[in-house]
């Protein structure tokens, strides 16, 4: 297969929606991890903590470094969690806690709001202080910019969803919470609209929308088109949610004909775009999507005033927030089924990654937060994420809707195919979960405008993929 080096670094929609590559994959009962496929083990623990002999694994919190005195900076993007009036645990109140324990790191947050782009030049420029949740960059650079934390097989055995941010079997972030993909909707409103059952399929799912509109005086379906980064969450459905196949986004998609053509069986990408494409065509959206307000949705939806909205479960936790109502706060699988059954994909947050260039004290200081932030502080819980610590089973109530619904964690890519998907997604220009909102965003643009069909413009997806492939020498195999 023909190669050619990647050199820029990418952009990313703030979640993650991120590139859902965890590692293997759970129930949700469980939400296990299984051991990675096609990626090269490193040699030796002492290998990968580098000079300092510092890892993940050997940090004890309560022992380790209880006598350290230092003063670390954190990049962050919850600049909400900075806010003295934010309703939910600030990070005030995290950093009360952890100062019980060790009194002597002190922790300097500093939140970026257009995190996605700006933490990039941060990066590039070197600015940035001890910790910083690892922007969208290639896998391979990770070594150039950040310490080591361990082999993947040593941190894999306390860490869920550690593959996404590893390269060559080895560490480099610890994921701040994990998510699974699905969509939030507003309790009530269903109720109003004398919705029973939640959708299952995407033709359901519709009819549910129509109902709302009739029925209530409800949104239907939110876009938030307007943030940009919002519809980039899309991209998150079309792996695990879409397909049920742990290997179908970083393993097969690469090497597949034509992945956006119907199936004709309700199932894989085109039929979870399709599922924006009939909201906005028929009318099931806001009446104006240039005029979305992200921070002004959360409200909405907590008055009331919106049905639904296709995000991760990150946003649950702030929805509920945003108001008086947070018991209407609802959460579901997205509405496609696979032979049967639902799937829902899932995989990490941003992660946390210490600075290689840091001090010796502040790298500890900062390996010693990054873990009271895992095990200790319980701010996956908090924000309704799935567990982190492999220990730790305790999942948020939200999830209760998820009974019976397998969550997908994507494989690694093959070993010597680490590169290929931002390739692919860099020649196509449809980024997929690194920055393609803009494709997304023309998706509701054309749904308003009657100009372009939804087969036309997945043929045109194909079209850019197919050049991708046919430019980096991919061998079709499905």
């Amino acid at each position: 297969m023909k190669r050619r080096k990647l050199l820029t670094l990418g952009l990313t929609s703030i979640m993650l929606i991120g590139a859902l590559a965890g590692c293997g994959g759970g129930n949700a009962s469980g939400g296990t991890e299984a051991a990675p496929s096609g990626e090269p083990a490193a040699e030796s623990t002492e290998a990968a903590a580098g000079s300092t002999g510092l890892t993940y694994a050997s940090v004890v919190l309560g022992e380790t470094g209880t006598d350290l005195k230092a003063t670390i900076k954190v990049l962050n993007h919850r600049t909400d969690m900075l806010q003295d009036n934010y309703p939910g645990t600030s990070w005030k109140d995290y950093l009360d806690t952890f100062h019980e324990m060790y009194p002597g790191i002190e922790v300097d947050i500093e939140g970026i709001t257009d995190y996605a782009s700006d933490s990039l030049l941060r990066l590039q420029g070197g600015d940035w202080g001890d910790i910083m949740m690892i922007p969208a960059i290639d896998s391979s650079q990770y070594a150039d910019y950040f310490l080591p934390m361990g082999t993947l097989e040593e941190v894999s055995s306390l860490v869920r969803f550690t593959a996404n941010s590893q390269y060559g079997g080895i560490v480099y972030g610890i994921p701040s919470t994990a998510n699974a993909q699905g969509v939030l909707y507003n309790k009530k409103v269903f109720e109003t609209a004398g919705i029973t059952e939640l959708p299952k399929t995407g033709e359901e799912f519709i009819k549910d929308l129509k109902l709302i509109k009739e029925k209530t005086d409800a949104i239907p379906l939110y876009t938030n088109y307007a943030a940009g980064w919002t519809m980039g969450a899309w991209d998150a459905y079309i792996g695990g949610s879409a397909t049920g196949d742990t290997a179908y986004m970083n393993q097969k998609l690469a090497h597949t004909a034509n992945p956006f053509a119907d199936p004709g069986n309700g199932t894989g990408a085109y039929n979870i775009y399709k599922v924006l494409y009939d909201s906005v065509a028929e009318g099931l959206t806001e009446d104006d999507y240039t005029t979305t307000d992200w921070e002004g949705c959360k409200g909405m939806i907590n008055r009331g005033e919106i049905g639904t909205m296709v995000l991760g479960s990150w946003a649950y936790s702030q929805m509920q927030a945003a108001g008086d109502h947070p018991e209407d706060i609802g959460y579901m699988s997205f509405p496609i089924t696979v032979n049967g059954k639902q799937y829902a994909s899932a995989g990490p947050d941003y992660a946390f990654a210490i600075n290689k260039d840091s001090s010796d004290d502040n790298k500890l200081a900062s390996m010693i937060f990054i873990k009271w932030m895992t095990e200790k502080s319980g701010f996956s819980y908090n924000e309704a994420g799935i567990p982190i610590a492999t220990d730790d089973n305790k999942y948020p109530d939200l999830y209760a809707a998820f009974e019976g619904i397998d969550y997908v964690a994507d494989d690694v890519a093959l070993e010597g195919e680490e590169d290929l998907m931002s390739l692919l997604n860099a020649d196509s220009e449809l980024n997929f979960n690194s920055g393609g909102d803009k494709k997304v965003q023309a998706i509701v643009e054309h749904a308003a405008n009657k100009d372009m069909s939804f087969d036309d413009i997945m043929n045109d997806w194909n079209a850019k993929w197919t050049d991708a492939q046919e430019l980096n020498g991919v061998k079709i195999l499905y």
